[in-house]
């Protein structure tokens, strides 16, 4: 494979090599330019800026089933102006209010999902009216554990309903909270895993009904009830 000069794009994505400042783009490797240095990703803010600043050379990996970044490379000197407007403008007045104004925004709405998404959990569990207690106190443990921001549950995606991210967030609370999942050995087997949590789901399911029926439920042995205490 021979070396290439770098690409004429403003940007494009490189992936690291056993050298320091040679990465591989396509069928080529191409080599950081002297006067260049190298920004991790974390500051959203400041890597939009430099993308659109100029040329820049995003620097990505491959995690589970997508391509990340972790930061790029671009002119030094256009990094440290970047970086001086940007400071200067987040020590403003203005941006300090936007900034707050944003904070209290996302409080707000966290706060109603919160309550969306409980009421959600309720209408799945659709419990008789002698266990609606219990299917509220089970909403609280089911939303407190997949709500949060940053938890990466289900609850958390966007891409389905809000209906079916509570059916999902319940069925995975009980799998780790009324059965034995956390404590089996799973062959490491293509399609194993997955089967173990649909059988574990189906008699999730099952016990779901038991309440939804009103049928009477011993306390003491159910798991469901043990896992509340």
């Amino acid at each position: 494979m021979k070396k290439n000069p770098p690409p004429e794009k403003e940007e494009f994505h490189v992936w690291e090599t056993m050298r320091k400042r040679e990465f591989k783009h396509g069928d080529q490797y191409v080599t950081v330019p002297e006067n260049w240095a190298f920004v991790p990703s974390g500051d959203p803010g400041l890597t939009r800026r430099l993308k659109a600043s100029g040329e820049c050379w995003i620097v990505v990996y491959r995690r589970k089933n997508r391509i990340e970044s972790k930061g790029l490379w671009t002119d030094s000197s256009r990094i440290e102006a970047v970086k001086a407007a940007l400071e200067e403008e987040r020590s403003s007045p203005e941006y300090l209010k936007k900034l707050e104004a944003a904070r209290r925004a996302r409080i707000a709405k966290q706060d109603a999902y919160v309550v969306e998404f409980r009421q959600a959990v309720v209408d799945f569990l659709n419990f008789a009216p002698c266990y609606e207690e219990m299917a509220w106190d089970i909403a609280d443990a089911v939303t407190d554990t997949a709500v949060p921001v940053g938890s990466g549950t289900v609850a958390r995606t966007e891409r389905i309903p809000v209906a079916a991210r509570a059916e999902a967030a319940v069925i995975a609370w009980m799998r780790h909270q009324t059965t034995a999942y956390d404590h089996m050995h799973i062959a490491r087997i293509k399609g194993e895993r997955r089967q173990v949590r649909r059988e574990l789901a189906s008699g999730s399911r099952k016990l779901l009904e038991k309440y939804r029926n009103g049928e009477q439920v011993d306390p003491e042995s159910c798991p469901l009830a043990q896992a509340l205490r």
